[in-house]
């Protein structure tokens, strides 16, 4: 649906891949680190001279210059574009910072829809809305903030989530847009060399640090001319016009990837086991990276997990691991399993052939042709006990076959 994927448009590594930025890099750092202990100290003052002065423009051009010296530089296009009587900014969102630069430039309030409340959402210059009622009520609040007289223009990030400005936009959420009919769009662009400005799982805290580590990040503001909604116009379609048109000015993608499929993303990629560029069966793929986090005594212990691994797919490697540390012998590992010795959780892509049966649920769903399940529940505890005995047996005798044959073994041998 979008010509860019959605891994482009986040950086998900910190640092570049490149071996001649990594070394510049390398070389860099102690110059960074003394800036970030200096820069640390000059934001407490920065912090502190924009408590104690009143809201003006020279407030916002002290404060402009000492963010300058943090390394935050600030360059604006098109000042002429805004509308002064515009009461809703509409911008697209790259760092936790977005709003902080906006208002060096003109008086504007984000409202802090998310996270920390109190002291922390006003030190880092949201407006707390004292709503609890869901994003209903907060709408009908922040409309009304909009249509008072006197107050400062509200600034919304209807992606509701930060990109990495490189690729495309996040799918514009339509709530923003039905606060006013009149929208003013802000065309966010920020630039910093060799470092990634965020990672999806960072803290803004974290961000900031590596703010003032690097030499520079530069935040290139554009004002476009407000955007009215036409009649008969829904609020998405309005969305969607003023999405296309930061997108159009950014050079960017619009996308109809959401919040949520960011989420999402996220949290499979965080789960997903890295691929080897050999077709290998997913256990081998796990039974590698232990082998490469072994030393050279262990891989002995590795190669015979993977042989009970063959027998028994389902069983964790690091539960066959544990069992082969005690045993030292393929052939114990695999009766203890089976006679579930280790009360071990299956791997995640497991199903167990016999749902709640205590007989092993690390049998295979599709290997065996045997049926050891009892025909009848017994009703002394002693015929229980027998059933229980025989299906163990046959699991147990099955998976002895399999691992014969696989490695070519006599009878004899397996004894």
């Amino acid at each position: 649906m979008e010509t860019r994927g959605i891994e482009d448009m986040f950086d998900f590594r910190r640092l570049p891949k490149d071996a001649v930025f990594l070394l510049l890099l390398l070389i860099y750092s102690p110059v960074g680190i003394c800036l970030m202990l200096i820069r640390i100290f000059i934001g407490i003052h920065v912090f502190l001279v924009s408590c104690a002065l009143p809201e003006s423009f020279v407030r916002r051009f002290i404060v402009r210059v000492m963010c300058s010296v943090l390394g935050m530089h600030v360059r604006q296009k098109n000042p002429r574009s805004r509308d002064k009587n515009t009461k809703l900014y509409i911008c697209n969102h790259v760092t936790d910072f977005d709003h902080n630069v906006v208002n060096l430039l003109t008086p504007c309030n984000t409202p802090q829809l998310e996270g920390s409340t109190g002291f922390v959402c006003w030190a880092r210059g949201f407006m707390e809305i004292h709503s609890t009622s869901g994003q209903g009520a907060i709408g009908e609040s922040l409309q009304r903030y909009c249509s008072t007289e006197g107050t400062a223009p509200l600034l919304l990030f209807p992606e509701e989530d930060t990109t990495n400005g490189c690729a495309g936009l996040l799918k514009f959420s339509s709530w923003p847009f039905s606060l006013t009919d009149s929208i003013q769009p802000v065309a966010l662009r920020v630039t910093r060399p060799l470092i990634a400005l965020t990672t999806p799982e960072s803290s803004w805290l974290m961000d900031l640090l590596w703010t003032f580590f690097a030499p520079c990040t530069v935040y290139h503001v554009s004002w476009l001319p407000p955007v009215s909604r036409q009649d008969g116009e829904s609020t998405q379609e309005f969305a969607n016009k003023v999405q296309e048109l930061l997108a159009g000015e950014l050079g960017l993608v619009s996308t109809k990837i959401t919040k949520a499929d960011k989420a999402e993303h996220i949290k499979r990629k965080r789960h997903t086991v890295p691929q080897t560029s050999t077709s290998v069966r997913p256990g081998s793929i796990g039974l590698g990276f232990m082998v490469q986090s072994l030393g050279t005594d262990d891989h002995r212990i590795a190669k015979m997990a993977q042989q009970v691994k063959d027998v028994l797919p389902h069983v964790p490697l690091n539960v066959i691991a544990t069992d082969l540390a005690k045993t030292n012998c393929v052939d114990t590992t695999i009766t203890n399993l089976l006679e579930n010795k280790e009360e071990s959780p299956v791997e995640a892509s497991g199903t167990s052939t016999f749902g709640p049966s205590k007989i092993s649920p690390y049998s295979s769903g599709s290997a065996p042709t045997i049926k050891p399940a009892a025909k009848s529940f017994g009703k002394s505890p002693a015929d229980r006990h027998l059933s229980l005995q025989e299906r163990k047996e046959a699991l147990y005798n099955f998976a002895r076959r399999r691992y014969i044959e696989k490695h070519g073994l006599d009878q004899e041998d397996s004894h």
